[in-house]
């Protein structure tokens, strides 16, 4: 059997992990809180974004790629969902259980679901295996498609220069992100934005579609369909039904989250 198909069900185990209000705090700084925001940047008011938690979860994605199945270092976050089930507390210690829960084959590629949960929210990433596909398993399911060209609702959020060298100190310590060797063996030009940090840039930014705080996001999901290059300005657009909100994000005309869904 194809290593990487072998991984469907492999249980990644258990994992304690503890944070504190100034991690929760510069997270939200990250993803573009304003010192205003006092619900999002102040202890006193302090309520901790959903989203905060997938950079908790990426434990799992790096004990997945640690089992020899595939070349971690060309591996690629390529979708990302979350289901929130309790608020998660302004600090502490979460435990998180995570497994293989399906494998993808994609014809020259594949992926993989790794599942990570905890008492506070289940994630799913997707992860992109180029070259690991190809032995007759089963694709991706397909997801809708909604057109945001008029979308009602647009925010343009700059991405500084140095928002990436930042976003690793949350804990999502791939060099991608840093190391212009790296990021060039990957066919970028310099080192790119965690794409955990452009969806908590967008999940933040639609709630304001859906009339909701961005603390009271219960579900997520979105593809990463290209990478964000530091000191561009990001388009979220977004298009609201009640608490549902589809939403994409553009870099001029491309498109970098795709198929986007949030519930408030």
């Amino acid at each position: 059997m194809n290593a990487v198909a072998a991984l469907k069900g492999h249980d990644l185990g258990t994992r304690v992990v503890s944070y504190d209000e100034s991690d929760a705090i510069l997270y939200a700084l990250c993803v573009g809180a304003r010192p205003d925001q006092l619900s999002l940047v102040y202890e006193r008011d302090l309520h901790v974004l959903p989203t905060f938690g997938l950079g908790l979860g990426l434990w799992a994605v790096e004990d997945a790629g640690s089992l020899g199945a595939y070349d971690r270092l060309k591996s690629l976050h390529a979708a990302q969902q979350l289901t929130v089930h309790r608020s998660l507390p302004r600090s502490g210690k979460l435990e998180m259980h995570a497994r293989v829960a399906d494998v993808w084959d994609k014809g020259s590629a594949a992926t993989i679901d790794v599942a990570v949960a905890c008492e506070q929210f289940t994630a799913i990433y997707a992860i992109h295996l180029p070259g690991s596909g190809g032995w007759g398993g089963e694709r991706t399911p397909s997801s809708p498609r909604v057109d945001l060209e008029d979308a009602p609702f647009r925010e343009d959020v700059h991405i500084a220069a140095n928002l990436p060298a930042l976003y690793r100190l949350t804990g999502d310590l791939h060099p991608v992100h840093i190391d212009p060797a790296v990021s060039s063996s990957y066919g970028f030009e310099r080192p790119i934005l965690h794409g955990l940090c452009t969806l908590g840039i967008a999940a933040r930014t639609v709630a304001g579609a859906a009339g909701a705080e961005p603390w009271e996001l219960r579900e997520l999901r979105a593809r990463f369909a290209a990478p964000v290059l530091p000191d561009a300005t990001l388009a979220v657009r977004a298009q609201a039904s009640g608490t549902e909100v589809d939403f994409d994000a553009r870099i001029d005309t491309t498109g970098v989250l795709s198929g986007g869904h949030a519930s408030f």
